[in-house]
């Protein structure tokens, strides 16, 4: 039987990737080293982050006036080094508040700084984005801090927010690589990598110069983008393996033919759920407005509940893994990131039909 993994991360893996790994495990290159035990210094894992960025670069098309930083402490720990780098200049920031990650990363940056939620969806679950004409941008924001992708209420931007001159800050963590994007329109992108480029362990920042090197005063050395990115991310000993793994996903995505091809297959891949989720007769349903719905997380419920413990248990052992809901939120979640076949998504399909079937 084949296994599909609908994880919401640490998230699935290319097979290739991993077979690539597991032969290169114990004698890199024929170094004698796995790359878990060599030095971070040496000209071995020099090459292999130096091959890291450089293919990070040309994937997204990031500027030169942008460094590329691999950091460690998750998405969230940038909940807390986003205003600390960047609050000073006004001591304020914009927060648009649209799901469970971006309530956290407001909550935290006021510890450092006045935060104005520019708008928010709490009051019907977060299950929309509010339109832009009701934002309440502020004149004096250091920074305008968004979460295009909701991984928990399965809620994602299908375009970019105009904010004028002041920065733009994304928390790409859950859909980075998965569609194309104009990176100059950031100021600062952030992504905990074990969705859709690597293990968990591992953080990738996009920072533009000339918002480096501002931090306040009471930000600890391990949180000041500064310090990491004069040391070409290794202040202190990075996240090798993970760098390792992350950097044979990003050539594994120019083998598929770069962002743009994954993009299409991911249009494909949430079009067969959704369109079956619009068709079904109203046995599942998404609770989510249709424009405003995730590619990488497909957020569903079944109408009649009661069904929601058997539906899991014949799910997983048909195989498909991982399906329930985050905790907070209940239902189901499929998962769908980069590394997701078409014929998982199809295998998800034909279960979910059968199971309809058998129950409405």
């Amino acid at each position: 039987m084949t296994i599909f993994n609908f994880s919401a991360g640490p998230a699935v893996l290319p097979r290739p990737v991993l077979e690539q790994a597991q032969a290169e495990l114990i004698d890199w290159h024929g170094s004698g080293m796995s790359v878990m035990e060599m030095s971070h210094r040496g000209p071995e894992f020099q090459s292999i982050i130096d091959e890291a960025l450089a293919d990070l670069r040309e994937l997204m098309n990031i500027p030169s006036n942008y460094q590329i930083l691999f950091l460690q402490g998750g998405a969230q720990g940038q909940f807390s080094a986003v205003p600390l780098n960047l609050i000073g200049a006004t001591g304020k920031a914009d927060y648009v508040n649209t799901g469970h990650w971006s309530t956290l990363a407001m909550k935290e940056a006021a510890r450092f700084g006045q935060v104005n939620e520019v708008c928010s969806s709490a009051d019907s679950r977060f299950d929309h984005i509010p339109a832009f004409s009701e934002w309440k941008l502020s004149k004096d924001a250091s920074y305008v801090h968004y979460t295009p992708n909701e991984t928990v209420g399965g809620l994602e931007f299908q375009w970019v927010p105009e904010v004028g001159d002041v920065p733009l800050v994304a928390d790409m963590s859950s859909n980075i690589l998965s569609r194309e994007i104009d990176v100059s329109k950031f100021g600062l992108i952030y992504a905990g990598a074990q969705k859709n480029i690597g293990p968990s362990g591992l953080t990738l920042v996009i920072v533009r110069d000339d918002l480096i090197g501002k931090s306040l005063p009471i930000t600890p050395v391990t949180y000041d983008y500064k310090k990491y990115a004069d040391a070409g991310s290794m202040y202190n000993t990075p996240s090798t393996y993970g760098i390792y793994l992350a950097g044979l996903v990003f050539k594994w995505l120019k083998a598929q033919g770069g962002v743009a091809a994954m993009e299409a297959i991911n249009v494909e891949k949430s079009n067969l759920l959704y369109h079956y989720l619009n068709d079904c007769g109203g046995f599942y349903y998404s609770p989510i407005a249709e424009a405003d719905r995730s590619r990488m997380n497909v957020v569903f419920r079944l109408k009649d509940e009661a069904l929601d413990a058997a539906f899991l248990k014949e799910s997983k052992a048909a195989g498909l893994l991982q399906l329930k809901g985050h905790k907070i939120a209940g239902g189901m979640r499929a998962s769908i990131y980069n590394a997701m076949p078409v014929e998982g998504v199809q295998a998800l399909l034909s279960f979910m039909k059968d199971f309809a079937q058998r129950n409405g």
